[in-house]
């Protein structure tokens, strides 16, 4: 049986992550920040072959429980870095533990031999810190992939700019070891929506919909998003979970980064949609998904059965 070390598995993507595995027969190990916090971990042990669950702690600035939790396995995900909206301090809350955790993470991977796969959940901020308001001279409705030149912006909100530093340091890290053991490959999805695995209560991406599906606004970027009436690329978290066991059991995709994408819609069809109600504008597909289809055969669901399993 394979061993798969996924850290940040209980979260609202790493669930999804570590339900894919289990479902595939794999032994899993999903690391936690405070193991004494067992109501952000314990709706793991209700899935199908959670008897092949065990749970870790780790501090991913702390490189020595890296190491041991790395020690065994032949796949690991790295789930593990904040995705925060509201901060008080950007370089502790999020500069820190997604740079420094990835930089630890890679030279942990280096170390470990038994580790053939790495799989890195990025964010579509590698390629776009405006996210989701479009690139430096992009329209809303011009189309955006894997080859266009990525973009940032020291103005972008720091989890963007953390995400997209942390990128170019896994691209980097590639670059300079030519001769690596181990496959790299990460995936970057759009905004992250639909029907969570827990009832945590400390989901940006579940409490984004919350926010949109009521119209509230606790801080300026949300409010931006109604003012703007942002065109707004979603792609379904069940499809991010499948992404990632794709990208972590097919190999070939050394040093790929894979846009996980399906439709668009301005942010007042997505408030329609939650609130089961019918949106007045078409998909569009800004975010392209090809390669991702193409080299994972990862097929997409739409944004209305998206935001339909987030009501269920």
């Amino acid at each position: 049986m394979k061993k798969v070390g996924i850290l940040g598995g209980s979260g609202f993507i790493g669930s999804h992550i570590t339900r894919q595995f289990l479902n595939n027969g794999f032994e899993v190990i999903v690391s936690t920040t405070d193991i004494s916090k067992k109501e952000k971990y314990q709706h793991l042990y209700k899935l199908y072959n959670a008897d092949q669950l065990s749970i870790s702690e780790l501090n991913v600035e702390n490189k020595e429980q890296l190491e041991n939790f790395a020690k065994d396995c032949d796949i690991l995900v790295h789930s593990g870095t904040p995705f925060q909206l509201d901060f008080k301090d950007a370089k502790a809350e999020l500069f820190n533990p997604t740079v420094k955790g990835t930089e630890n993470f890679l030279d942990v991977v280096n170390k470990s031999p038994n580790v053939n796969k790495v799989v890195i959940i990025a964010s579509v901020a590698a390629f776009n810190t405006n996210f989701p308001l479009p690139a430096d001279g992009k329209t809303p409705t011009d189309t955006f992939s894997e080859r266009d030149k990525p973009f940032t912006s020291e103005e972008s909100h720091p989890y963007a700019q953390a995400k997209f530093i942390a990128n170019k340091t896994v691209n980097d890290f590639i670059k300079k070891h030519p001769k690596l053991n181990v496959e790299i490959t990460s995936v970057s999805p759009v905004a992250v929506f639909g029907k969570s695995l827990s009832q945590r209560e400390d989901s940006t991406s579940t409490g984004l919909q919350y926010l949109i599906k009521n119209k509230l606004a606790p801080n300026p970027f949300v409010q931006m998003l109604y003012d703007t009436d942002t065109e707004m690329a979603i792609v379904n978290v069940k499809d991010v979970g499948r992404g990632v066991f794709k990208a972590g059991t097919i190999f070939g995709l050394h040093g790929k980064n894979y846009l996980l994408s399906s439709e668009t819609y301005p942010v007042s069809d997505v408030n329609l949609m939650l609130n089961n109600k019918a949106p007045k504008n078409q998909p569009k597909v800004i975010y392209q998904n090809q390669m991702a289809e193409r080299d994972l055969g990862l097929p997409f669901q739409s944004v209305k059965k998206t935001l339909e399993q987030y009501n269920s």
